[in-house]
């Protein structure tokens, strides 16, 4: 198996853990530091950089702390060529459900998230108790 698989494979590890336990230093070792952070589901766009982002990460009490359960999971990894990825991953965040569209380059030894685009829908029973409350897109 194309060794690839596992080197992405573990950075999406460190993505995952990154963001459920809020820890941007673990986001700061998979995030390109020009990375973008880009939503568009409730119908206006919201586009920041790892600057912008990793303080709302920082601000918010993490899932962890939270104690909420993990749904992260890889639902596929496609390479376009020796040094480009895509990456579509799944995860929640508070009463959001998260499809994640991942592009990856390899610099500097490693694979690191270049631009991060995804969409967010709130869970039915997290509608239903109220939860849906929480900040827009930025998570």
């Amino acid at each position: 198996m194309d060794r690839r698989y596992d080197e992405i494979t573990r950075a999406m590890q460190l993505y995952f853990d990154g963001l459920h336990h809020g820890d941007t230093a673990r986001l700061g070792k998979v995030f390109h530091a020009d990375a973008r952070y880009v939503c568009a589901t409730e119908g206006s766009l919201t586009h920041l950089g790892m600057a912008e982002y990793f303080p709302i990460v920082d601000r918010r009490p993490s899932p962890a702390r939270r104690h909420e359960a993990r749904t992260d999971r890889i639902i596929s990894i496609e390479f376009a060529g020796p040094v480009t990825a895509f990456v579509r991953a799944e995860c929640s965040i508070g009463p959001k459900s998260f499809i994640d569209l991942l592009t990856f380059i390899h610099l500097d030894g490693r694979w690191q998230i270049i631009a991060k685009v995804f969409h967010f829908d709130i869970r039915p029973q997290a509608a239903a108790h109220g939860d849906a409350r929480e900040p827009t897109c930025p998570m």
